[in-house]
């Protein structure tokens, strides 16, 4: 369904007299969401709820998009972000205390909100009393999945929060197949109130970059001329430690570039590599601005994500939409976000990892299919068909 349908389907909702509350419906859909991330981060779920948000003003500029936070960070890609004429950023009128939770609602009812969307697992308490339709979206219930990750007190307010979100919620957006399951079978949640949407990644991995940024982008981080990439937190779930062990019986020619955050996992790494005597194969880039990161991408001969679980796997559509052949993990999501075209490999089996690697790197060929078949399988995850596929969502909860 085209843009200009949708606008016609929310201009429709209007002339729906046997409802009151929708009878002074305004065919301009005031959307808010909890911008807390969408205003302060500059990866993971800030790069996620920009994305949508700006996809959404886009698609369909007819909408006012209000985004919610008790802060706003100064960083460029904010800063451009908020100066798009639909987006506006909406700071707590009376004070942050419980604003996020609770007194947010006031705000809401005063910008006369017809649909809060809670982009990462909360919704404002007792929304479902008031006339505002309510989204959230689940991206993984890896705290329950694999508790040892977690601290015991943020895994209990995950989970609360969580939980209570899909209790009260007026729809449920999982963004993957497994996740959805996660929900049904850990919080008991009827089916139907759960529609999958797949995300998507930022256009600037969807086009390639001329060989002269390339060369610019190699140059200036002193990347090698054939490397394996691996880009995500540097965090035991990751299982960074399953590259470093695989590396070791890889082509020698080839070095592995990781980009990341370090935590305390990190000093595991640092003592496999030693072991293994690898430190000069290994190249560690950190703050990467986010406008060079598709280039990154774009150089790498081989992608390699062994994560133990996802929720779905946004660095593996960066990699197909890069054209880099995909490696991934058996055992959560990511046969989901890498089609049939990539290769899985058991995150506990480095032997088996160096075998996939090598195979790749070895045959001209494969890694031809690998990149054709790739880029054809990741259209299905494309802007403007998984922002068609919320708008319908929205439009679906407020008819």
């Amino acid at each position: 369904m085209e843009g200009s349908i949708a606008h016609e389907s929310l201009v429709n909702l209007n002339s729906q007299q046997e409802n009151p509350q929708l009878s002074t419906f305004n065919p301009k859909l005031k959307i808010g969401y909890d911008g807390k991330r969408a205003a302060n981060n500059l990866t993971g779920l800030g790069n996620y709820s920009r994305s949508l948000i700006e996809a959404l003003s886009k698609q369909f500029p007819e909408n006012q998009y209000l985004v919610y936070s008790p802060k706003v960070k100064s960083a460029i890609q904010i800063d451009a972000f908020f100066e798009q004429e639909n987006i506006q950023l909406k700071l707590p009128v009376n004070g942050t205390f419980l604003w996020r939770t609770l007194n947010i609602l006031k705000d809401l009812s005063r910008d006369q909100v017809r649909i809060f969307h809670g982009l990462s697992h909360e919704i404002p308490f007792a929304i479902q009393h008031t006339k505002i339709k309510s989204v959230v979206t689940i991206h993984d219930l890896i705290f329950l999945r694999f508790p040892e990750y977690y601290k015991f007190i943020d895994r209990k307010l995950y989970e609360w929060k969580s939980r209570s979100a899909c209790k009260r919620a007026d729809k449920i957006i999982a963004i993957s197949e497994k996740t959805k399951q996660d929900i049904i079978e850990l919080y008991e949640i009827d089916p139907n109130k759960i529609e999958v949407i797949y995300q998507s990644c930022d256009d600037s991995f969807k086009t390639p970059f001329s060989d002269t940024t390339l060369n610019k982008i190699r140059s200036g981080y002193n990347l090698p001329n054939k490397y394996i990439l691996n880009v995500g937190t540097i965090e035991k779930r990751k299982n960074l430690k399953l590259i470093i062990q695989a590396l070791k019986d890889v082509n020698e020619e080839y070095k592995l570039v990781v980009i990341g955050k370090k935590t305390h996992y990190f000093e595991e790494v640092e003592k496999e590599i030693e072991f293994l005597g690898l430190k000069n194969r290994i190249v560690f880039l950190k703050n990467i601005p986010f406008a060079d990161l598709p280039g990154i991408y774009q150089m790498a001969a081989v992608f390699v994500y062994p994560s133990f679980y996802e929720g779905f796997g946004i660095p593996i559509i960066e990699a197909l939409y890069s054209g880099v052949p995909t490696i991934a993990a058996t055992g959560s999501c990511l046969e989901e976000a890498g089609g049939a075209n990539s290769i899985y490999v058991s995150p506990n089996n480095a032997n088996e990892l160096a075998t996939s690697i090598n195979k790749i790197l070895a045959d001209v060929s494969l890694q031809k299919e690998m990149k054709e078949k790739g880029l054809e399988f990741v259209q299905k995850f494309n802007s403007p068909l998984v922002t068609q596929q919320l708008m319908n969502c929205y439009i679906n909860i407020v008819s």
